[in-house]
C-alpha cells in the first residue's frame, strides 16, 4: 500500500516525538503539521512545493518542554485555531511542567496559560491526550485533557476572556488513567465524547443537548474494563448504523465496536484484527480512494498492521514500506500534504514520556505515500460561523447511490489530531449526487452535484 518518502522532510533527525496535529499555523490558508517533541523542540512542518520544512518560531518550538499530545481549535472565535500542547514530565500523578495554550494575535503567538489572569488554570497532573470539543455548538471550542491520576479537565474561555475548567459543569470530571479521546456526534445530535482508559473502564459521555453529559459506557457495551485501552478512531463501515469505534489496546485485544439500531455496541473484530499488540495509535482513512476506509494500527516495537474492506469483510492487506517492524511508534496522522487528492501518512516515534510503557529511543519521523491510481476523490472543509475549521462536524457524501460518512477530526488516534477535512475516495464514480454537512449545533447544509477532484470549502449557513 505505502512507499516511503521520508527524504521529503528537511533535516529529519532522530528525536523523541509524540503527538501530531494538522492546522493552519501561519494563516495562509494551507495546513501545516505540528509535531511535539519530548525534551526537544516542537516542529511546524510546512510543504513548500517540494519538501516539508520546519517554520516553528522559538515560542512554538518550546525546546524546554516535555510535549506529549496536541490539538488545535478556535477557542476565542477569531477564526484562527489555537494550539493546546499537553506537557507531561512524568507518567502519572502530579507533574512539574505546565501545559501550553498558544494563541496567535496577528503574527504574534502568546501562551495564554502563562498569563497572570490564567495562573489558576495551570494543569499540574500528568496526562496523555487532548481533544477539541464544541459541547454547545456555538463555534467556540474547549479542550478536554485526559488526566492520569486526576479528574479530566475541560478548558474553555469565559465571557470575560479568562480560561476556566468547565469539566465539573459538563459532568466529565471523572478520574481515570486517560488515554485516547474522540469527540464527535455519534450518540446524540451534539458532540459526544469517548475516552479510552488504562487499568479501568472506558468512558462514554453522551451530550444531553445542553452541553452537559451522562456517562453510559457500561450500558452501551464499550466499558471493556479488563484491558488497557490506548487509542480510538471513528469508523464508517459498510452497513454500520452509525460511526463505529476502532479501539487499540496496549498488549490486549483490539476492538471494532459497531453500533447497532438499539444504540448498543458489539465488538466485530475477528481474531486476526483483534490480535494483541503494543498499539500506540489507530487511524481510519481511505488511503487508496476506493470509497472504503482502511484501518491502520501503529505499533511500538512491532510491525504495523493494515486492514481493508475486501470481499465483504475486513482483511489484512500489505503495508509495503510502512510495516516498520522496529519502529517505536507513538503518534500518527493523515493529511493531503501536497494537494494531489491522496492522503499521506506521517508517523512519529520515540515515546519520551517519563516512565511510560515500552520505553523508547530517538527515531526520525516517517512519511509515506500511496501509488497513484484513477480513483476519484472529494475533500470537504466545513467552517464555523467565525471561519475556522468546524471540527466535530459530520459530512455525508452520496455517490452512485452509496453513502459515506466522515467526521471532521477534533482529535483521534492517540496523542494526535488529523487534518480538519472530510476526505472521500470515490472509486470509479465520476460524480457526487449530494453532500450534507451537519455542524455541531445541528445546523445543516446541502450541496447538490458538487464538483469532484478538489477541496470544497463549505461556510456556515447564513442566518
Amino acid at each position: 500500500m505505502f512507499f516511503e518518502c521520508s527524504r521529503l522532510i528537511d533535516g529529519n533527525q532522530p528525536r523523541l516525538s509524540n503527538g501530531i496535529t494538522v492546522t493552519d499555523v501561519d494563516g495562509d490558508g494551507a495546513f501545516e503539521l505540528v509535531v511535539t517533541g519530548y525534551a526537544t523542540n516542537n516542529l511546524v512542518l510546512k510543504w513548500d512545493g517540494s519538501r516539508l520544512v520546519d517554520i516553528a518560531g522559538p515560542l512554538l518550538a518550546d525546546a524546554s518542554g516535555c510535549a506529549v499530545a496536541i490539538a488545535a481549535a478556535d477557542v476565542d472565535g477569531d477564526g484562527r485555531e489555537e494550539l493546546y500542547v499537553l506537557n507531561s514530565d512524568r507518567a502519572s500523578g502530579p507533574k512539574e511542567m505546565g501545559d501550553r495554550l498558544f494563541a496567535c494575535f496577528g503574527k504574534h503567538w502568546l501562551d495564554l496559560l502563562a498569563q497572570p489572569e490564567n495562573a489558576g488554570m495551570a494543569n499540574r497532573v500528568a496526562g496523555r491526550s487532548v481533544v477539541a470539543m464544541d459541547r454547545h455548538g456555538h463555534g467556540r471550542y474547549g479542550f478536554v485533557v485526559a488526566a492520569d491520576g486526576g479528574p479530566f479537565r475541560l478548558f474553555e474561555l469565559s465571557r470575560r476572556g479568562r480560561l476556566e475548567d468547565a469539566a465539573e459543569d459538563a459532568g466529565i470530571d471523572l478520574i481515570g488513567a486517560g488515554r485516547g479521546l474522540l469527540a464527535l456526534p455519534f450518540l446524540s445530535d451534539r458532540v459526544d465524547l469517548f475516552a479510552c482508559n488504562e487499568g479501568g473502564p472506558n468512558f462514554l459521555f453522551r451530550n444531553l443537548g445542553d452541553g452537559t453529559y451522562e456517562e453510559i459506557a457500561e450500558e452501551r457495551g464499550v466499558a471493556d474494563s479488563r484491558f488497557a485501552g490506548r487509542a480510538v478512531a471513528a469508523v464508517d463501515g459498510p452497513g454500520y448504523g452509525g460511526f463505529g469505534l476502532l479501539v487499540g489496546a496496549w498488549e490486549g485485544p483490539q476492538r471494532l465496536f459497531v453500533q447497532r439500531s438499539g444504540g448498543g455496541f458489539v465488538d466485530e473484530a475477528d481474531p486476526e484484527m483483534s490480535f494483541p499488540g503494543r498499539v500506540s495509535s489507530v487511524i481510519a482513512a481511505d488511503f487508496d480512494n476506493d470509497g472504503y476506509e482502511e484501518l491502520f494500527f501503529n505499533l511500538h516495537g512491532e510491525p504495523n498492521r493494515l486492514f481493508g474492506w475486501r470481499d465483504e469483510r475486513w482483511q489484512a492487506i500489505d503495508l509495503g514500506d510502512a510495516l516498520e517492524p522496529k519502529g517505536l511508534g507513538t503518534g500518527a496522522v493523515v493529511a493531503d500534504i501536497d494537494g494531489d487528492g491522496r492522503l499521506e501518512l506521517l508517523i512519529a516515534h520515540g515515546n519520551g514520556v517519563g516512565g511510560g510503557h515500552g520505553g523508547g529511543s530517538p527515531q526520525p519521523l516517517s512519511l509515506y505515500r500511496t501509488a497513484a491510481n484513477h480513483n476519484g476523490w472529494l475533500r470537504v472543509l466545513p467552517l464555523t460561523p467565525y471561519g475556522a475549521p468546524a471540527r466535530g462536524a459530520v459530512v455525508t457524501c452520496t455517490a452512485n447511490g452509496r453513502r459515506q460518512v466522515r467526521s471532521v477530526c477534533a482529535g483521534s488516534g492517540y496523542l494526535c489530531q488529523m487534518e480538519p477535512v472530510a476526505h472521500f475516495g470515490l472509486g470509479s464514480a465520476r460524480a457526487v449526487e449530494r453532500l450534507e454537512v451537519r455542524w455541531p449545533d445541528g445546523m445543516t447544509a446541502i450541496v447538490e452535484n458538487p464538483p469532484i477532484g478538489r477541496l470544497l470549502t463549505v461556510p456556515y449557513p447564513p442566518e
